[in-house]
Parts: structure tokens; C-alpha cells; sequence
């Protein structure tokens, strides 16, 4: 397909061929795409400015936060803590007669604010979306071709393997293009008689891309290079977060890294203004960085894969700079 909104409507579409099922689960925050049906399934634009709410059969669970959310990086429990949401409204669908579909979500939440989840989330949530008949999709859109750095997957930090997933942006590093893997199983259910065509979908010149874009990944070691250029780029975002009392958190994997502005470390009280201030203020040094996350606080760090250590220490360097004058005056 031509984008990650196609591939992602096409998943859906797929999900409830194979299920006959409408109703799927969402996490609180998530985005999937700019389509009508994908914005009925993407809470922050659903729930945002000019959304008109989530429909009756998509079901929200919280967002798997562990700064700021129920269940926080010192709870043992958190994986446990935040699954028993997805399992709890499984019960509600099936006491209320309803039919689950599926279950969709980031493999590490990327509008939601750059967020990792904690160990064996993900296998408890798809245990019980399996158990009740639902599959699991896994939105690779922006974490996908080894951006993560440990994985070439996000989905395999969590040790599972979905039923359905997406891919988008990088597959074609620019060029229009997207993608939909799924099982025979599944994909032979989809052929029901109605036809699927996209005018532009699977042309030799995005396929071309994308299979240049597989190659340069692999001969150029861009996985292990956004692994090796993540960590230290993490390690002195921590170095800078003790400095500055607006740093709240630092978090992520790889090339896929942000870092939560507050008021105070304390209160853990959210500080979009301050960082606003701090993404333009980067702007006007030569970074572009955007903010984001339920409360637009986070400065999402997720650089073209060839940003190297001397880029790195450019932006640190330049961060903690925009922070010392941050702390006096916005």
C-alpha cells in the first residue's frame, strides 16, 4: 500500500474478516492513522481538538506509563498491573454480548510520549485478546527496521509475535509506501468475494525503495549503529537530566528516545510551555525535535538512523544550554 493509514486501515479490515467480530481494544493516547475509521480508533485525535469521541465498539485502556501512570517503574507489578486493564475489559465486552475483534497498540508508544513497556506486557495482553477470540496487531509504523536498536522489531522487545503487523514511514525512507503482514490463515479469509485495489499500491518504484531501504539496513549495520548511537545518546540525556529540575524523564530505546518536561521533579506536574520553549529554542540552533504525549510535554527525540555520536553530543550539549536560560525565563 501507498502509507501506514492504508496499511493500518488495512489490518482492521483484515482483523474482522478473520474474526467476523467488531469491537477492539485501544490504548489511551495512541494514533494509527488520518482515516475516519483510524481516527474513530486513535484516542488522541478522537479525544483531541475537533475529535468527536471514540465510537461504542472502540474500547480505550490506559496508557502504560510508568513515570507518571497507575504503575510506575519501582512496581514489580506493573506488566501484571497494567494487562489486568485489558483483561477487565474483555469481561465487560463479553457480559455486555459484545465481540472482540482485536486488540491494536504501538510496540513502544511513540505519540503517547516515547514510552517502553515494562517486560511481559505485551504476552500477558495477548494472551487474554487470543483467549477471547480477538488477534493481535502490532503497529510497527514507528518503531520498525531496527530503530530500537536491541531489536530490528519493537514487538520483539516484548518476546511475542502478533497476528497482524503494520509498517509505514521507514520502509521506504520517504518514498511513499507501506505494508500488511499477516498469516495465510488469516489473509484467507479475507478473500470474500469484494475486492481488494490500490491505484498506486505495490508500483515496481516504491517496491524498488523499499528493497534498496532492506539492503542499506542490513549492509550498513543501521540496527546496531542506532543501538550503539541510542545508548550514549540516552546516558548523557540522564547526565543532563540531573542538572536541570524542568527533566522529569528520560527514557527509551535506540534511535526512539524522550524526555519528559515538568514544573518540578517533585509534584511531576506536566510543563508543555517549557517544552515548547525548548523545542524552538533547538529550532533556532539547527535541531527539529517535536513534542508530544498525552499532555504535549515530551521532546521526541527520533533522528534519521545515520545521526551519529558527534550528532548526539550536539543535541546534549545544545539541550542543556536552551535548559540553563529555560530555567529563567520562557
Amino acid at each position: 500500500v501507498n502509507s501506514a493509514s492504508e496499511a493500518n486501515e488495512l489490518a482492521l479490515r483484515l482483523a474482522r474478516a478473520y474474526t467476523r467480530a467488531p469491537d477492539l481494544i485501544v490504548m489511551a493516547g495512541a494514533y494509527h492513522g488520518h482515516t475516519t475509521t483510524l481516527i474513530d480508533i486513535s484516542p488522541y485525535k478522537a479525544d483531541g481538538p475537533g475529535g468527536q469521541g471514540c465510537l461504542e465498539w472502540v474500547h480505550q485502556v490506559p496508557l502504560v506509563d510508568l513515570y507518571r501512570g497507575e504503575f510506575r517503574y519501582t512496581d514489580p507489578d506493573a506488566a501484571a498491573g497494567y494487562a489486568q486493564h485489558v483483561s477487565t475489559t474483555i469481561k465487560s465486552l463479553t457480559e455486555r454480548g459484545r465481540q472482540l475483534c482485536g486488540f491494536i497498540c504501538e510496540s513502544l508508544p511513540s505519540v503517547g510520549g516515547q514510552l517502553v513497556y515494562p517486560d511481559g506486557y505485551l504476552a500477558r495482553v495477548y494472551a487474554a485478546v487470543r483467549a477471547a477470540g480477538g488477534l493481535c496487531i502490532a503497529d510497527e509504523v514507528q518503531t520498525g527496521f531496527g530503530r530500537i536498536g536491541d531489536h530490528f522489531w519493537g514487538f520483539e522487545q516484548q518476546g511475542v509475535q502478533p497476528d497482524i503487523v503494520v509498517l509505514g514511514k521507514p520502509m521506504g525512507n520517504g518514498h511513499p509506501l507501506g505494508a500488511v503482514i499477516t498469516t495465510a490463515r488469516i489473509a484467507a479469509t479475507f478473500a470474500n468475494g469484494m475486492e481488494f485495489f490500490s491505484t498506486f499500491g505495490g508500483n515496481t518504484v516504491s517496491c524498488a525503495a523499499g528493497r534498496e531501504v532492506l539492503r542499506i539496513v542490513q549492509e550498513e549495520q543501521i540496527q546496531q549503529h542506532c543501538k550503539s548511537t541510542g545508548d550514549y545518546l540516552r546516558r548523557m540525556l540522564h547526565e543532563v537530566a540531573l542538572k536541570h529540575p524542568l527533566v522529569g524523564d528520560v527514557r527509551g530505546m535506540g534511535l526512539f528516545l524522550g524526555v519528559e518536561m515538568v514544573e518540578d521533579k517533585d509534584s511531576r506536574k506536566p510543563d508543555a510551555g517549557a517544552a515548547r520553549y525548548v523545542a524552538n529554542r533547538l529550532r533556532e540552533q539547527g535541531i527539529l525535535i517535536g513534542t508530544d504525549g498525552i499532555f504535549d510535554n515530551v521532546l521526541k527525540i527520533r533522528p534519521p538512523a545515520p545521526f551519529n555520536r558527534q550528532d548526539a553530543l550536539r543535541l546534549a550539549e545544545t539541550l542543556g544550554t536552551v535548559l540553563d536560560d529555560t530555567t529563567l525565563q520562557r
